[in-house]
C-alpha cells in the first residue's frame, strides 16, 4: 500500500513569515545590552545566587548612602530647607 502523504503543519506563507520574524531578531548579546535576557558567565545554578549577592551589596551601598545622609535640621541650618 502506498504510504500517506503528510500535509506540512504549517503552510508555506506561515513559514516564511516566520523566517522573516527570526531573521530580524536582535542577537543574544543585544538583549543582554537591553536587559531582556541576563548575563550567563554565570552557571545556571549559581545565578539565583549571583543575583541575590548582587541585590544585598546595593542594599547595602544605599543603606550607607542614606545614613551618610544630612538630616533635615542640618539642612535647614545651612539654609538649602
Amino acid at each position: 500500500p502506498p504510504k500517506p502523504t503528510r500535509k506540512p503543519s504549517i503552510d508555506p506563507e506561515a513559514a516564511q513569515k516566520l523566517e522573516k520574524s527570526l531573521a530580524q531578531r536582535p542577537d543574544k548579546h543585544d538583549l543582554i545590552e537591553r536587559n531582556i535576557l541576563k548575563d550567563d558567565s554565570v552557571a545556571p545554578a549559581l545565578q539565583a545566587a549571583k543575583e541575590k549577592l548582587q541585590r544585598s551589596q546595593l542594599e547595602d551601598r544605599l543603606e550607607h548612602a542614606l545614613q551618610a545622609r544630612p538630616k533635615p535640621e542640618e539642612l535647614i541650618k545651612e539654609g538649602i530647607l
